[in-house]
């Protein structure tokens, strides 16, 4: 068991027995198969994680956002342990279960929107915009899609096609998916088409509607995906103006608008779900990473006229709906309500702004720094009027933490953006440690 309280450092990272391992990971697991923290992780739980070799790091990446109340919940831990000793996985698609269809209920009743949903449960979260995707398509018989620049859906065929970055999720893998439009994001700091906010009046969103009327027919659009927050582009956050605009579009068009809520979901901006901070309701709802607290599971949750235009058949998959999967699920929302993680989520971003706002005033290698609640960004530049990405400092920041027993992670189309995604349940004197080994990180760096 963890023993410890906040990181120790006990040997050379990575340690000896982690080395050893990379050697066998080396031998026998694909190099197209990335790690961002070269250890083997032994034991993880809360903001800890302790590797083979006895080293303590605090967690601030949570799996790329998996695990928003923390690593190995003990709620968690025993619902799974009472499911195991019914059922494994008897396959909804053979034999109907009850946690599945007590899931659906509850996502139906706390996602945004005052109308009848329904939903369909998944494995991951590129798994869960495919299927929203065929069901837009299916519900409006159009085929055409049209997602963000800088977004990211995930890896498969048609997720590839609509994300944005290149390298590395689409290097290599084309063809991709046809029938697929890009728009500009709402990225203010870094604004596509040289605006100010807010006197551009979202001119992103009117480009849309040229768009709409010079690129591609609406008549041709079956749905819209965006990120509320993006996650893999930096961690941009729009301007809630913005959201609005896209819903507005949407609705005029019968475009089915879809939010891809699987990073910053569940509690981690202040909100069970970010597009909560925007004030829209979505057509379409993807989530995964922490619905489930690790064990793998995605859904799709929607307007039920929308979600019932797939034919019986159309959609799901074998192992989708997991009862593990489920049961997790059930006590990770059992969690953010009775514990109220929004409130906490509040909280820690808070700190974590100000904290950062205090290194902006000290380091000029920092441009900006954004977020909702403990989803924020911090993006490096080697000038603050010129705005060049300063990707080499993240890496040198982020290597520096990790020696120290602080794990981040990188994010953004040039890789110069630290993101924050720490369990909702870090303690204070984890976060403060992290926030200072991060603090020393810089000024070492620069």
């Amino acid at each position: 068991m963890i023993e410890e309280s906040n990181a120790k450092i006990i040997t050379e990272v990575p340690g000896p027995k982690s080395k050893e391992l990379i050697q066998k990971r080396e031998r026998y697991v694909a190099n197209g198969v990335s790690c961002s923290a070269p250890i083997f992780v032994d034991e993880a739980k809360g903001a800890l994680i302790k590797d083979v070799d006895g080293n303590v790091f605090v967690d601030f990446a949570g799996a790329i956002g998996v695990q928003n109340i923390g690593h190995r919940d003990e709620g968690v831990v025993e619902a799974i342990k009472a499911q195991l000793d019914k059922y494994i996985h008897p396959s909804f698609h053979m034999h109907m279960y009850e946690p599945y269809v007590n899931l659906a209920e509850k996502l139906t009743q706390i996602t945004p929107g005052n109308y009848p949903k329904k939903a369909m449960l998944a494995n991951s979260g590129a798994e869960a915009v495919e299927n929203a995707i065929k069901i837009a398509r299916a519900y409006t018989k159009k085929s055409g899609i049209i997602s963000l620049q800088g977004s990211f859906h995930g890896r498969t065929n048609m997720t590839m096609s609509i994300t944005s970055k290149y390298k590395p999720y689409k290097n290599g893998f084309g063809p991709f998916a046809s029938d697929t439009y890009k728009t500009d994001a709402a990225y203010c700091y870094r604004c596509p088409l040289g605006c100010k906010y807010p006197s551009c009046k979202v001119a992103c969103a009117e480009k849309l509607k040229t768009m709409l009327n010079t690129v591609v027919s609406p008549d041709e659009i079956a749905c819209l995906i965006a990120e509320p927050i993006q996650g893999e582009g930096g961690f941009v956050v729009p301007p809630k103006e913005y959201f609005k605009a896209l819903q507005q579009i949407c609705n005029e068009n019968n475009i089915v608008f879809i939010v891809d809520e699987v990073q910053a979901g569940f509690a981690r901006t202040g909100k069970t779900f970010a597009h909560e901070n925007f004030e829209v309701d979505a057509d379409i709802i993807t989530m995964s990473k922490s619905i489930a607290n690790g064990v793998p599971l995605s859904a799709v949750v929607g307007k039920a006229e929308i979600m019932d235009a797939a034919c019986v058949g159309g959609i799901g998959g074998t192992y989708g709906g997991s009862p593990l999967g489920c049961v997790a699920a059930l006590k990770v929302i059992e969690k953010i309500e009775k514990e109220d993680l929004n409130s906490k989520s509040l909280e820690m971003g808070s700190y974590i702004m100000k904290r950062l706002n205090e290194m902006k005033e000290k380091y000029y290698v920092i441009g900006d720094v954004r977020g909702l609640g403990a989803m924020i960004g911090l993006e490096f530049v080697k000038d603050r009027e010129s705005k060049e990405p300063y990707g080499e400092i993240v890496k040198k920041t982020i290597k520096y933490c990790f020696e120290h027993g602080v794990i981040f992670l990188n994010a953004g189309l040039f890789g110069n953006v630290i993101r924050f995604l720490p369990p909702l349940v870090m303690t204070d004197e984890q976060l403060e440690y992290g926030l200072n080994i991060l603090d020393d990180a810089i000024k070492e760096s620069i």
